[in-house]
């Protein structure tokens, strides 16, 4: 099929669905709502006068005028900061969006309860975060019914630098977020679907891009103690040195766990960062550095705790766990000028992982045991450069954006044999070089004041070389792939808005998979290779309001297509291929601001996920959840008393392909009350799993074998149980 003919049939679809939309409210909605327009909730900083005619040449004096008003009104979810639309620069009416796009604030993810630091991206609707083991590795990602892993088809990023993975030693994109510092998040992009001609690789079910503040209002100093051995100490702040401002943080966290074998996590976690000028006429320099080393309670089988080997929080080998670091130094720059936005981010990152499994116990080796090592050592270059510029065509005004993303990864990545940590084999090892160029462009167009049009397309190209210790199993692959995206916005009519969007995307499969010829263990089994790319195809349609002052609602109904599945392997620890794949589901997504000082939030999503194919295995997805939910309150305001409630729902999933084992659901709740001082001292206590509810983080249905046991193994659940009740102290200044 040609790109033409892509983008063609994706327009098309587009069309219709707006044609379906709007011949039954155009007439008489169009009429009725132009009175209505004023009472929207619009975005003042980025709108643009209705008379204009080009950029002026004073950007951010345009965009610090609060009296320009937009000649096309634009939704804004309310409370808790979180707004609809992209964090790019220009005019937030011609930015691409969906009905599941937001922009989430620094301040509502911080006002958020959570046991780890993976978890406070589940301030993001629809995302379940968990662990399988220790708190050193990367967690465990589900959204939209996709079990993501470590984090495969969910793009993550911290200022501008990629957090995924390709082709590493423990899964296909994985995403250790373990060096984020919440206190200094300033927002949380959230963009769902491969409908976003800026996002390629790992953004088939969504990207969340975290982006840091250049500076604090005061310099803050935080010390936490809490149950199971845990203890954090954070100092952060900021002052002028010459024209800009220079920003530092340090943190250090100690923390044992609720396990038999305590984790005996040691993370120490730094930022550096200097900046001038603003987010579209300015430059930061930042430099991050974060060490950790940790021991691992894996999931365990559920017939040792059944039988007594074990307890709830018992271990099947004591040696497990890990050591991580990572260093980076990024820059961000932007220009505004008549001309347009520009934007260049460029980065390096050396990252390195040690981990050491042991999931199947004494199933392949009954002597020795089955732990394993997985190594990945990789230095990471890459470059985003971006130029917005603004266009009045025949009386229509369009923004059309073109960027360049390279990336490039020199890695070290092997898999070895081990006992209690000792080396006992190498199973094989790998020197890789893989790199890729995204070349991207879209045009967003306002035809009337109720309708915007966004197309764009996306070129990517993928090329690496594998040097393995088997030479069989080394080579060259390289691919490609072009991505067509459309979406449209109608409305506002009624504080309302109605949202189609379609697009093509993709994802890569570990080089080492596309180079295989023989089994690196015995070097003689032939091996199937893979394709380096695979394709996705989504669409989705939705509608925002805020017809009911002070809460916002958004729901969204979508539909996401892969050519191959990625699939959990438990002997193994990691990913592979496996079949074509469908999910459709609904979200639903609410936030209300009941009283200035309380807010109120829900969000629940329903997916079915199903392979697409025939095989008489069955047909549904292991891990893919369908039902998930969350929801809260949260008070309080600049002083006095503030606190939460939260509730996090994680529906059964089937665990093999006929869905007749399934997991168990897990509902936790995690409460927080506080008191901030007319000085600045802040007293804060966090109850985390608030009714101890003895529910589990994860589970997965395969083969292991305990000592005594037949060789050929036990088909059992393994399973990492949830933290039992815990309470954490925080006393925290501001100077």
């Amino acid at each position: 099929m040609s790109v033409a003919s892509i983008c063609l049939g994706a327009f098309s679809a587009a069309a219709l669905l707006l044609a379906m939309v709007s011949s039954e409210n155009a007439q008489s909605v169009a009429a009725a709502g132009a009175d209505r327009l004023p009472a929207v909730t619009i975005s003042p900083p980025e709108a643009r006068p209705r008379n204009w005619a080009k950029p002026p040449r004073n950007h951010q004096a345009a965009r610090n005028s609060s009296a320009v008003q937009p000649s096309a009104p634009v939704l804004q979810p309310v409370g808790g900061g979180v707004t609809s639309g992209s964090a790019t620069a220009g005019p937030a009416y011609l930015q691409p969006t969906a009905a599941s796009a937001m922009t989430i604030s620094g301040t509502e993810l911080n006002a958020r309860p959570f046991s780890r630091v993976g978890e406070a991206l589940e301030v993001v609707p629809g995302l379940i975060v968990t662990q399988h083991s220790g708190e050193g590795k990367a967690n465990q990602y589900f959204l939209r019914g996709f079990n993501l892993d470590h984090g495969t088809d969910l793009a993550i990023s911290v200022d501008g630098m990629p957090v995924n993975m390709p082709s590493h030693g423990h899964g296909q994109g994985y995403a250790d977020i373990n060096f984020l510092i919440p206190e200094l998040v300033q927002s949380v992009t959230v963009r769902k679907g491969p409908y976003f001609a800026d996002q390629g690789d790992f953004a088939s079910a969504g990207s969340v891009a975290i982006n840091y503040i250049n500076g604090l209002p005061k310099n803050i100093a935080e010390l936490t103690f809490g149950s199971f051995g845990y203890r954090r100490a954070l100092a952060a702040g900021s002052t002028t040195v010459g024209a800009g401002t220079l920003l530092a943080a340090f943190e250090g966290v100690r923390n044992d766990g609720p396990w038999d074998v305590p984790d005996n996590v040691r993370k120490l976690n730094g930022v550096l960062r200097y900046s001038q000028g603003t987010a579209t006429d300015g430059f930061t320099l930042s430099a991050m550095a974060y060490s950790n080393g940790w021991n691992s309670t894996d999931q365990v089988a559920q017939r040792a705790i059944d039988q007594g080997v074990i307890g709830r929080f018992g271990t099947l080998d004591p040696t497990d766990g890990g050591v991580s670091s990572r260093f980076s130094l990024s820059s961000e720059w932007a220009q505004s000028s008549e001309y347009g936005q520009s934007k260049v981010n460029a980065y390096v990152i050396n990252s390195s992982l040690r981990l050491y499994n042991n999931f199947t116990y004494f199933l392949d080796d009954p002597a020795n045991g089955d732990q394993f090592s997985q190594m990945d050592r990789r230095t990471v270059y890459g470059l985003n450069a971006s130029h917005a510029f603004d266009v009045r065509v025949g009386g229509i005004e369009t923004q059309t954006r073109i960027g360049l993303q390279t990336r490039g990864d020199d890695i070290r990545v092997g898999l070895f044999k081990t006992l209690q940590r000792e080396m006992l084999s190498t199973v094989r090892e790998d020197s890789v070089r893989e790199g890729n160029v995204g070349l991207w462009a879209d045009t967003t167009a306002r035809w009337t004041d109720w309708l915007r049009t966004t197309v764009g397309i996306r070129e990517d190209y993928f090329a690496g070389r594998v040097l393995s210790d088997t030479p069989q199993n080394s080579g060259n692959a390289q691919a490609s792939m072009a991505s067509p995206k459309a979406g449209f916005v109608l409305g506002p009519w009624y504080r309302t808005e109605f949202y189609g969007n379609a697009g093509y995307g993709l994802h890569s499969n570990d080089i080492r998979g596309a180079t295989i010829t023989v089994d690196p263990i015995d070097k003689v089994t032939p091996q199937d290779r893979v394709p380096l790319l695979v394709r996705s195809r989504g669409g989705e349609i939705g509608i925002r309001s805020k017809a009911i002052e002070g809460l916002t609602s958004s729901l969204a109904v979508f539909v996401l297509n892969f050519d191959s599945e990625l699939l959990f392997v438990g002997d193994a620890g990691t990913t592979e291929p496996s079949r074509p794949s469908r999910r459709v589901g609904v979200e639903w997504t609410n936030q209300y601001q009941m009283l200035p000082w309380m807010r109120l939030d829900f969000d629940v999503a329903y997916t079915r996920a199903r392979f697409t194919d025939v095989d008489p295995a069955g047909n549904f997805i292991p891990g893919a959840p369908a039902w998930v939910a969350s929801g809260g309150v949260t008070f309080g305001g600049e002083a006095g008393w503030f606190g939460t409630l939260r509730g996090r729902y994680f529906g059964p999933r089937p665990l093999i392909e006929d869905d007749s084992i399934r997991s168990q659901s897990a509902l936790i709740f995690n409460a927080r009350a506080g008191y901030k001082f007319g000085n600045g001292l802040r007293l804060q206590l966090d109850v985390l799993n608030l009714f101890n509810a003895k529910t589990n983080q994860i589970e997965y249905y395969y083969l292991s074998r305990l000592p005594g046991e037949p060789i050929g193994g036990v088909a059992d659940r393994h399973v990492h149980p949830a933290e039992p009740l815990a309470v954490r102290l925080t006393l925290a200044g501001g100077f």
